[in-house]
């Protein structure tokens, strides 16, 4: 990363930065082009969990190349300003790589669908049936590479923000 004062590499709050963003996305190399799908998405144990439908262009590019790259932020915040060209923006993001699989195991599947509904739904006692696991298509990202960035906050505002406490306090 270009600008090191700005590099979050605390292992601790990069997993942090990870369980709270929203949505994920996932770049992907479809020959010549890149291809890039936001998703809702997991993290736990150095892995990124994704769900989708088992076709579709996205599932027949991973069956090509399992190597994706990720982005995902949190924290974004319009900086206003006097004048057009100082306006800008602050942000917590974070930019991964890795290699993408498919999850077969119905337990594994019912796994990471309750950090789903945690995450999701703030949790409660789910029940999935054996054919709706059968039926969706989960993708394990097993993260070789993450760089994390604030711009715009220092490292005790990533923090706070992170642990949910309000800004000034």
């Amino acid at each position: 990363m270009r600008r090191k004062d700005k590099e979050i590499t605390d292992p601790a709050l990069l997993s942090a930065i990870l369980r709270e963003a929203f949505v994920c996305r996932i770049g992907l190399a479809d020959g010549d082009w890149p291809y890039l799908v936001p998703m809702n998405f997991v993290y736990s144990g150095g892995h990124v969990y994704l769900h989708s439908a088992g076709e579709g262009r996205k599932i027949e590019i991973l069956k090509r190349n399992s190597r994706v790259c990720f982005e995902t932020e949190t924290g974004v915040e319009l900086v206003r300003s006097e004048r057009a060209c100082d306006f800008g923006a602050r942000y917590i993001s974070i930019i991964g790589t890795g290699t993408a699989s498919f999850v077969t195991d119905l337990a594994e599947k019912g796994r990471v669908f309750d950090l789903f509904m945690e995450k999701y739904a703030g949790g409660g006692n789910w029940s999935y049936p054996e054919a709706a696991l059968r039926a969706v298509t989960v993708i394990r990202v097993d993260v070789e590479t993450l760089t994390g960035k604030a711009s715009g906050y220092t490292e005790e505002e990533v923090r706070r923000l992170l642990a949910g406490e309000p800004e000034g306090s």
